[in-house]
C-alpha cells in the first residue's frame, strides 16, 4: 500500500512529468514515482487508463485524490505543500496573477505551440483560444521583462511549470531563443531540482530504450 502522506507522481522520463517531478523537489514534498515505460505502451495498459483515461503523464495520488492535467497539478501541489512559499495565499494580491499565468499555460501557450508545431492553420483571432502565436507569445514576453520571475522578484510554483516549459520548447525550435526567455529558462534550469532530475531523466530515458530495443 502507499503511504498515504506521500504523492504518487505517475511518471515517464524526458515527458511533461518532468516539471511535476521539479517542482515536487522544489516543494520538498515527500513523493515516490510509479514509472511508466512510454517507449513500451505502459501508458495505454488498463490500469493507468484508470487513472487518466487519455493515458497521460504527469499523473498524481495523494491518500485518495487523483489529479491529472499539468495546470491542476501545479496548483494541487502548491497549495498542497505551502509552506515551501512557492504559492501565494488567497487574499495575497499576487494570487490572482499566479493562477492567471498557470492558467495560460494550458488554455493558449499549449494549444499555440501545437498549431505550430503541427504546422496547422490556427483558427480566426475571434475563435482561437490563444487569438494568434505571435500575440499569445509576446503577452509572455512583455511580462517576463518585468523579471526575474513571471511574478516579478517572487519565484512560484509557476516559474517551475513556465521555465521547463521555455527549456524544452525553445530546444526542439517552437519558440524563438530570445534573451528574455533563455534568461528566464535560465534561472530556472540552473537550479539544483531541476540539474538533480534532469541527470535521473537521461538515466531513466535510457535504459527505457535499452529495455524496448530487447
Amino acid at each position: 500500500m502507499s503511504d498515504p502522506e506521500r504523492v504518487t507522481l505517475y511518471y515517464s522520463p524526458q515527458t511533461r512529468a518532468t516539471g511535476t517531478r521539479v517542482l515536487l523537489e522544489e516543494l520538498d514534498a515527500p513523493y515516490d514515482l510509479h514509472v511508466l515505460n512510454m517507449k513500451a505502451s505502459e501508458q495505454r495498459e488498463p490500469s493507468y487508463l484508470a487513472v487518466n483515461p487519455l493515458g497521460k503523464v504527469p499523473a498524481i495520488r495523494y491518500g485518495d485524490a487523483f489529479v491529472t492535467e499539468q495546470v491542476a497539478i501545479t496548483i494541487y501541489l502548491g497549495d498542497l505543500f505551502s509552506q515551501a512559499g512557492l504559492t501565494p495565499a488567497l487574499g495575497d494580491t499576487l494570487r490572482g496573477p499566479y493562477l492567471r499565468w498557470i492558467a495560460y499555460y494550458g488554455s493558449s501557450f499549449e494549444p499555440a505551440l501545437m498549431d505550430r508545431f503541427m504546422q496547422r492553420e490556427p483558427a480566426p483571432v475571434t475563435q482561437s483560444p490563444y487569438a494568434d502565436y505571435d500575440t499569445m507569445l509576446g503577452a509572455l514576453e512583455v511580462q517576463l521583462a518585468k523579471g526575474p520571475y513571471l511574478l516579478g522578484e517572487r519565484m512560484t510554483a509557476a516559474d517551475i511549470l513556465w521555465g521547463v516549459a521555455f527549456s524544452w520548447t525553445m530546444m526542439f525550435g517552437i519558440v524563438p531563443k530570445k534573451d528574455v526567455f533563455v534568461r528566464y529558462s535560465g534561472r530556472i534550469t540552473s537550479r539544483p531540482a531541476f540539474q538533480r532530475i534532469n541527470a535521473a531523466d537521461a538515466e531513466m530515458a535510457a535504459q527505457h530504450a535499452s529495455a524496448a530495443s530487447t
